[in-house]
């Protein structure tokens, strides 16, 4: 019988987990919860056997739900970006799990941000490296011998094998993509290579499933672990947007656009980052304006009410940027940018169009910036999150940037994670 490509999704609130076959089709999708993470101040972390244990379930529900997992082929693991922990040589935990927004490292990201490159991944109290440099002023490292990111240890136990991680998740710890490289400067924070992991193209396979494991879901010996991503990057790969100038934005609470392109771009100064992605590139950024400014005017059940009095072939002709609090960070760099939401329309839907055409032309900004820096034409725009079901609001998008914009069928982490185990790794 045809072979099945697993994706797993570990993620904040629980794990999901989907089936595909040969031609990338859905056979199954499940998901399991998650207790929430310990929060204490700036610090939040999770035990890792939740997260296991969480895994187990959902690749067990997919046996119960008639997924023959004897036929599964490849699993790749996706998670959240920057949740990191230390492991011993057996890929025991010495440490909880940190989560991606632990910012308890402030004191350790000040020692980065005066050494690492400025286009560096590892800035900031949640990188992954601030994280790790903390951890090992703590005397942490008893027994450690690597370094691991969430998505790295779930591959790593399916594995029974560790410190592999993937060009994705490695950003954050430091690693440089351009070089494909784990740079010198560490050296200068105190890292040995010894404790980084080995650093794979996301979806490379790198060992066979652990026996043990393999017999306890019923998976076939054969099935290989490859190497895995950030959600983010997952969630990029499900949309399938496979051509330079596909871009995929999603309106969420903030707007975040990603182009892919066939060269790096980096303007940090800008809020312009870039991903690796086998030997293309996701260029992209953050705004803030997006779905929290609606929310300072709007709630959701006014925003559903006032939707079909849209008119999107009759603009307002207002010149709105709307964020939900001064300070903007892309496509503009400002930290005292104000909102413009002004003059105000009397009628409340024509204040709403303002405001979502606002949103777009800030949209319409990120991805003219982006062309600026040398990104390749805007071919296409695929739109995902909760803006993307207003199909007013697309087609304000779609006469704002002039490009087709579409909403993506499928855009689940576990998806994209489950295109990478089929892919083998992109191309």
């Amino acid at each position: 019988m045809a072979g099945l490509f697993l994706g797993i999704d570990v993620g904040t609130g629980g794990v999901r987990a989907c089936a595909v076959d040969a031609r990338g089709a859905i056979e199954a999708m499940t998901s399991s919860s998650l207790s929430s993470p310990r929060q204490e101040g700036d610090a939040i972390d999770q035990d890792p056997e939740l997260w296991w244990q969480a895994t187990i379930s959902v690749i067990s529900k997919l046996g119960r739900r008639d997924v023959d997992l004897g036929r599964v082929e490849r699993i790749c693991v996706d998670g959240t970006s920057g949740t990191l922990l230390l492991v011993d040589a057996s890929g025991r935990p010495c440490t909880p799990g940190l989560m991606y927004n632990d910012t308890r490292a402030a004191k350790e990201a000040a020692r980065i941000a005066v050494i690492a490159p400025a286009e560096s991944g590892a800035h900031g109290a949640s990188s992954a490296l601030a994280k790790l440099l903390h951890l090992l002023s703590r005397g942490e490292a008893t027994g450690v011998r690597f370094a691991v990111h969430q998505a790295d240890w779930i591959a790593g136990r399916l594995a029974g094998s560790h410190g592999i991680s993937d060009e994705n998740n490695a950003l954050k710890l430091g690693y440089d993509p351009v070089t494909r490289a784990w740079p010198a400067w560490l050296g200068q924070l105190g890292v040995s290579n010894e404790i980084l992991p080995r650093v794979l193209v996301p979806g490379t396979p790198f060992a066979t499933i652990d026996p043990a494991i393999a017999s306890m879901l019923s998976i076939s010996s054969a099935a290989r672990i490859g190497a895995g991503t950030t959600d983010g990057v997952a969630a990029f790969v499900a949309t399938r947007a496979d051509t330079p100038g596909d871009a995929v934005t999603s309106l969420g609470t903030t707007l975040v656009v990603k182009l892919l392109a066939t060269q790096p771009i980096f303007a940090p100064g800008q809020g312009v980052y870039s991903h690796r992605l086998g030997e293309r590139w996701l260029a992209g950024g953050a705004s803030n304006s997006g779905g929290g400014a609606l929310l300072t005017h709007f709630t959701g059940e006014d925003m559903e009410r006032l939707t079909p009095l849209l008119r999107p072939e009759e603009p307002t002709g207002l010149d709105y940027y709307p964020l939900p609090k001064p300070g903007e960070r892309f496509p503009l760099a400002d930290p005292q940018l104000a909102s413009r939401t002004t003059p105000r329309p009397d009628e409340e839907h024509l204040f709403f169009q303002a405001l979502l055409e606002g949103i777009a032309s800030v949209e319409a900004l990120a991805y003219q910036q982006l062309a600026r820096l040398g990104a390749p034409p805007l071919r296409r725009i695929i739109s995902i999150g909760g803006g993307a079901k207003n199909d007013a609001w697309t087609e304000i998008r779609h006469r704002r940037l002039g490009v087709p914009v579409v909403t993506a069928e499928q855009n689940e982490a576990s998806y994209g994670a489950a295109l990478l185990a089929l892919q083998g790794s992109p191309s």
